[in-house]
């Protein structure tokens, strides 16, 4: 079949001043498909109308773009074709290193396309390509005004460098967009681009566009003109089949110097249907999920609470955004994860999953069978129980979501079921209120019931019905003068879900944080591009629990903390703050009062250190398990470089450390607490790429008898090295090994294995 190149130009970008420009809408002669080469020679580029009305986003918004920017959009049959050309006065400075899906960032130049082709500018997907090809994709949340990269589209790109700067072709399958079936709004969109320099700079194709607003998509543009190829693929299928053949070798010794060896051939495969655009079906059977990047080393030697990680597995990242929002806000509080955390989901056999989305409605609801082996949560006011997952349990959840002009109401329930009576439910309602351009609302109510328990030695148990609830409510502000988040939410002790995360239940809270925006100035000698002051303030109080003795009304954490934040040349980024708080460790403990003074810089230094930063916690800290406060720190630092190699390779080096110390009463060090990541990639080609990972993380204590506290020395370490060749999502061989090692004990793993994944 001959798909007709119908070439709308860039109906994409229609924006109001269009209508004075009788170029705007004309519709590009027909031809033949654009080959996906980065070069903009074919001839339906020559026809196809050209927009180039881009302004400054960063450092200034809503001033005339330094450089000029173009766009032209092909439509065919099966999918929208961008071409984007960037001119550059300086070509030779234009960073384009070879990188890892989803490591486009910022010291990069590159170009993005967001579309919502659902038309409320509620979410977006976006894909971003670099200038040297590299693809960075994902969505885009207005509530949280983040983006999630996590899920991955089908999309193909490719870049070409210029004398005078650089051109970039992508082609979008209609497929790889969600949609409703009827009654949708126009579509939109929005074009950037990212020119990192001594002052970064981020071009956008909507003049209307402020840093005043409430998300980042605020302003996409409508798109004009796809009404007849709307409709005709609205009731077009597309269905995408991906086997994939694993061979594993094994060789796990546990802690009593038993080895067991084992050899494994498997095969699964991912199945997606979209029978008309509203609908997907996703179904996945026994997926091997062992070429995903180690989840990266957290410092957890002080830490009272379970640690959540992101998820990177692809059967769960289709319609994330109608499962619910998965960034953290301002404040840095993540309570979407208490609904649905798909990492609780350890080792599925097998999945079925479908999304359906309408012109104000959409919904999500999946259904697994899980292998096991991993962790539950049984959480209190003042630390985290856990204990080790029943194997072979059924995990459900479902979403629906209704939107009425600026208020959005959804209703969920959630299901997992371990069998032998253990079981957890939670249904819930959340919603927000959209009030004018610079408020909003959120908030939410989940009732769990469990009959899942831990006896005092981390074991699961069955236990009489236990009921509890969650509830919070949110107002985010945002204006050209300040930002404010203020929660208020309670937990009370037996909430639980096993669906979810949570990390801390038995509580009441009420945060607050809010910055005043002071805009660009000088000091020192040195331009700011925009600084803020900012305040943060908490105080978490205890709910009765019996059944761990804890008594009301005790303070678990009182926060003060005001702070800055500036932001200057390449991309550089300063910000500190004051703790003036207060925390308690135990029930019935000290509420210990800690000073500390935290600093922290970011930057893009150059294109051989591309990124670097560092940021220091120093002063009075909390010991946890020695309920005191002693002098010391907490520290990160993380450093990217990335530099070219003979032949067209490009060597990519990250280093991530994390260093957390508390000095006792007598001055010598309590506890030391150390994590380290190293990952190397030698790019070999766009599509090829060896990746090496080393990380460990090690913590220390000190014998104290005035605490009964013991000597403790642990470590963990893992290594992870895979070659891959990778073209798009459809065809992906992966080699690789993984080692593991842990201390106390002589636990070790090693596994090596082959992955053949192809695309039908």
């Amino acid at each position: 079949m001959t798909f007709r190149l119908l070439g709308l130009g860039l109906l994409a970008l229609a924006l109001p001043a269009w209508a004075h420009n009788p170029t705007a809408l004309r519709l590009a002669p027909d031809a033949a498909t654009p080959q996906i080469d980065g070069r903009l020679d074919d001839d339906a580029w020559q026809r196809a109308p050209v927009y180039e009305r881009f302004v400054q986003f960063l450092p200034a918004d809503k001033q005339p773009a330094r450089w000029r920017t173009t766009v032209q959009v092909l439509v065919t049959g099966d999918a929208l074709v961008f071409g984007i050309r960037a001119w550059d006065p300086e070509p030779g400075r234009i960073r384009a290193p070879l990188a890892r899906r989803d490591q486009v960032k910022a010291d990069q130049d590159f170009v993005s396309v967001f579309i919502d082709p659902v038309g409320h500018r509620r979410s977006a997907q976006y894909v971003r390509v670099s200038a040297a090809g590299a693809l960075e994709d994902g969505q885009f949340s207005a509530e949280d005004d983040a983006e999630d990269t996590a899920p991955d589209f089908d999309v193909e790109a490719a870049a070409a460098r210029l004398p005078d700067g650089y051109s970039v072709e992508l082609r979008w399958p209609l497929a790889a967009l969600r949609f409703p079936h009827a009654d949708g709004l126009p579509w939109r969109m929005l074009v950037v681009r990212n020119i990192p320099r001594e002052d970064r700079t981020l071009d956008v194709s909507a003049p209307a566009m402020t840093k005043d607003a409430l998300s980042f998509i605020a302003e996409l543009q409508p798109l004009d003109g796809l009404g007849d190829l709307v409709e005709q693929v609205r009731e077009r299928s597309f269905i995408a089949l991906r086997p994939e053949l694993t061979l594993r070798s094994t060789n796990d010794r546990d802690e009593a110097g038993q080895v067991r060896r084992t050899r494994k051939a498997s095969l699964g495969a991912e199945f997606k249907w979209r029978p008309r655009a509203d609908w997907v079906i996703d179904a996945t059977l026994n997926p091997d999920f062992s070429q995903v990047e180690l989840d990266e080393p957290q410092l957890a030697g002080n830490t009272r609470f379970a640690l959540s990680v992101p998820e990177k597995r692809p059967f769960f990242l289709e319609s994330a955004d109608v499962v619910g929002p998965t960034q953290a806000d301002e404040s840095g509080e993540n309570r979407s994860l208490a609904a649905f955390y798909t990492r609780a989901i350890t080792d599925p056999d097998w999945g079925l999953r479908a999304t359906w989305r309408g012109a104000s409605a959409e919904a999500t609801a999946l259904h697994l069978r899980d292998a096991g082996g991993g962790t539950v949560l049984r959480a209190g006011a003042f630390a985290t129980r856990t204990g080790l997952q029943p194997r072979d349990s059924e995990a459900s959840f479902a979403r629906g979501r209704l939107q009425l002009g600026g208020v959005g109401l959804a209703g969920l329930v959630s299901a997992r079921d371990f069998g032998h009576g253990l079981a957890t439910h939670v249904v819930g309602s959340d919603g927000v209120l959209r009030a004018g351009d610079s408020d909003q609302f959120r908030g939410h109510l989940l009732l769990s019931s469990t009959t899942l328990g831990l006896d005092e030695d981390g074991q699961v148990r069955r236990v009489s019905r236990e009921r509890g609830h969650r509830a919070w409510l949110g107002w985010r502000h945002r204006d050209a003068d300040w930002v404010a988040n203020v929660n208020v939410e309670e937990i009370s002790p037996r909430f639980a879900n096993d669906n979810g995360f949570v990390s801390q239940s038995g509580i009441r809270r009420a945060s607050a944080f809010g910055y005043l925006r002071l805009g660009p100035r000088e000091l020192a000698g040195v331009d700011l591009h925009d600084s803020e002051f900012q305040l943060k303030l908490q105080e978490t109080r205890t709910v009765a629990d019996p059944l761990l003795g804890v008594a009301a009304g005790q303070v678990v954490d009182r926060l003060l903390q005001p702070g800055f934040w500036m932001a200057a040349a390449r991309n550089t980024g300063i910000w500190g703050h004051l703790g003036l708080d207060s925390h308690r460790a135990k029930s019935g403990g000290r509420l210990h009062d800690t000073r500390t003074l935290l600093l922290g810089f970011e930057s893009n230094p150059g294109e051989l250190l591309s990124f670097l930063m560092a940021e220091v916690e120093w002063g009075r800290r909390l010991d946890v398990d020695a309920d005191r406060v002693g002098l010391g720190l907490q520290a990160q630092l993380e450093a990217k470089l990335r530099t070219p190699l003979a032949g067209g390779w490009w060597l990519e080096f990250e280093q991530r450390l994390g260093l957390g110390t508390v000095d006792a009463p007598d001055g010598r060090r309590a506890f030391t607490d150390r994590s380290a990541q190293s990952l190397v990639v030698l790019h070999l080609s766009p599509r090829d790429s060896l990746r090496v990972i080393h990380q460990q993380t090690h913590f220390t204590r000190r014998a104290d008898a005035s605490v009964a506290l013991a000597d403790e020395d642990s470590r963990q370490r893992q290594l992870a090295v895979m070659f891959q060749h990778r073209v798009g999502l459809s065809r992906i061989v992966s080699l690789g090994l993984n080692r593991a090692s842990e201390r106390p004990g002589l636990a070790r793993s090693r596994e090596l294995f082959a992955k053949l994944t192809l695309g039908y």
